[in-house]
């Protein structure tokens, strides 16, 4: 096998790997359900949540933990149930454990199915934080969902995804090594004087 096609199949497994941790995002295996971005407003009728912070954070997407305070902050809420389209929706956001309001958004019908909450700078303490849903229908009672977030602390790497990172510089590297004479020649002669020592 030559070097060309060894840098080929070596290019494919990195670019499979980086495809692959996007499958990982929301919960894993087929048939399983393990989104913890989903929560039930009620019994078998759920709602994705997923949290912004686009200044602080291009590009990544949070749950139950918002690594900043004091940072732009979008809530996204998105119905995963028809019937909400036609219901009014209330959004309340609450530090705890005071219950001081920090986001109120009155009742409305959101016919996207999407409601995005933003919150121009962010929350402005660590600490826990409580998202109140309460949908208003046509007829009968008001029903209240809550669900939790902590903010503040920071976003941490986890040992996954450093192991992850690592991976493929290491990858990276060895695609290098086979493909460049010149880089291989050097990793070679220090890896022979290392042995010499």
């Amino acid at each position: 096998m030559n070097r060309k096609t060894i840098s080929k199949k070596g290019f494919l497994v990195v670019l499979g790997l980086l495809f692959s941790t996007a499958l990982w995002a929301h919960g894993g295996a087929a048939g399983t359900d393990t989104d913890q971005c989903k929560f039930e407003l009620e019994p078998n009728h759920w709602i994705h949540y997923t949290a912004y912070q686009p200044t602080a954070f291009p590009a990544e997407d949070f749950c139950g933990a918002l690594p900043a305070t004091e940072a732009k902050t979008q809530l996204v809420f998105d119905y995963q149930d028809v019937r909400y389209r036609n219901m009014m929706v209330e959004f309340e956001v609450t530090k705890e454990p005071e219950g001081t309001r920090v986001f109120y958004q009155e009742a409305k019908k959101h016919k996207s199915g999407t409601v995005v909450l933003d919150l121009p700078e962010g929350v402005k303490e660590s600490g826990k934080y409580l998202i109140h849903i309460t949908l208003i229908p046509d007829a009968g009672e008001r029903l209240d969902a809550h669900m939790s977030f902590m903010a503040g602390g920071g976003q941490p790497v986890s040992n996954g995804k450093l192991g992850l990172y690592a991976l493929f510089a290491v990858a990276g590297l060895y695609v290098f090594y086979l493909s460049s004479a010149g880089f291989k020649r050097t990793v070679d002669g220090l890896l022979g004087k290392a042995k010499d020592a």
